[in-house]
């Protein structure tokens, strides 16, 4: 193992185990963790987690189209159809064409939108009860730290083709 800059450490591959450094293996272990709770159920709730999702992706700004819309979720289009379309069922979002362009667009519909707010406010208040039960962590260090690592970990990527 070597030492890179910025004190990180680099493994090599002499290494007798790809998990060589024990807290590579706690990170992998803690971001599965995490990776579970996307489709935690909240008392209370709504929307399923593939709904929430997907009105997350359309709460701002202009309409997506499912092209737009799998690329942001990054899940496989004929999973993001099926979803949408379910959405669409329940009420939720609503399809809609615009006036020279090939494909429609998605938006939420007013009972999409409640129930997009009633569901956030759902995971806010356990994010402060977490939070709450977290010392020294603050939501503005684990921010901080969570964009950080994902900033470098995007650069990584794209630089590794």
């Amino acid at each position: 193992m070597e030492m890179a800059d910025e004190g990180a450490c680099v493994l090599s591959e002499d290494d007798d185990s790809i998990w060589s450094l024990p807290v590579y293996r706690g990170l992998v272990e803690e971001l599965l963790r995490m990776r579970k709770r996307r489709s935690d159920e909240h008392n209370g709730a709504i929307l399923d987690g593939s709904a929430f999702s997907i009105l997350w992706q359309l709460n701002e700004g202009p309409g997506r189209t499912l092209r737009e819309l799998t690329d942001a979720l990054e899940l496989e289009q004929s999973t993001v159809n099926r979803q949408v379309n379910a959405a669409i069922k329940r009420g939720y979002v609503e399809r809609y064409e615009v006036e020279g362009q090939v494909s429609r667009l998605h938006r939420p519909t007013e009972e999409g939108r409640r129930a997009f707010e009633h569901d956030g406010l759902l995971r806010a208040q356990r994010l402060d009860r977490v939070f709450s039960d977290l010392a020294p962590g603050t939501p503005e260090g684990l921010l901080a730290q969570l964009k950080a690592f994902n900033d470098a970990y995007d650069r990584r990527l794209a630089s590794d083709g």
